[in-house]
């Protein structure tokens, strides 16, 4: 992961990229920068579910910033801003897999690079695991990363967003699918993990 002075650097770059190609004004400049800093690390979740490589995360990361920065004047109050949020890095994530699996059968090489990065260890600072237990959850983190890369889209997308604690009518609207379907997916989602997991 980026460290904070990173993290800032390439959220300032991101911003002068939007602002030389779209020419939009300062004002939207704060709720942008707010947006990115509040929702960054659901972003962050979001895209590991989906990509293994750290490079390809970061450039997800920028595209997916540079979609919110254009979507922006066109923000209606009408979802929340995490939904609205988590709706454009979905539809930017589909079309990255969509991508992936259409490069993947035009080439007829099977080597498929399986490089995991390490998921962030969100262990509070006053509980200061031990090294062995800052081990395990990173492993199982790993584990449950690499196992949701494995599932079709439609789940992969319905248990990222339900991971992040959103409810089955946020996970709709970011999907702009009904709640019941949402239900159906994250169903067999959750049965297909468990399957992926034991076999890991």
């Amino acid at each position: 992961m980026n460290n904070p002075v990173e993290s800032v650097r390439l959220k300032k770059d991101c911003f002068e990229t939007a602002k030389t190609q779209l020419g939009y004004s300062l004002s939207n400049q704060d709720i942008f920068i707010k947006w990115i800093s509040e929702h960054e690390k659901l972003l962050r979740h979001i895209i590991n579910g989906f990509e293994a490589k750290p490079a390809i995360q970061e450039e997800l990361f920028q595209e997916i910033a540079l979609n919110i920065w254009r979507a922006l004047p066109n923000f209606r109050a009408d979802s929340a801003v995490k939904t609205f949020i988590a709706r454009i890095a979905h539809n930017v994530l589909a079309t990255h897999v969509a991508k992936a699996v259409k490069t993947v059968k035009t080439e007829s090489s099977n080597d498929v690079s399986t490089t995991d990065s390490v998921a962030d260890n969100d262990v509070a600072l006053c509980q200061q695991p031990t090294p062995y237990q800052s081990l395990n959850q990173q492993q199982k983190q790993q584990r449950l990363a690499q196992a949701i890369r494995q599932l079709k889209l439609e789940q992969q997308q319905v248990i990222t967003l339900a991971l992040e604690g959103m409810s089955y009518q946020d996970i709709a609207d970011v999907l702009a699918i009904s709640t019941n379907l949402v239900g159906v997916r994250l169903q067999r989602a959750k049965a297909k993990l468990m399957q992926l997991l034991e076999a890991l």
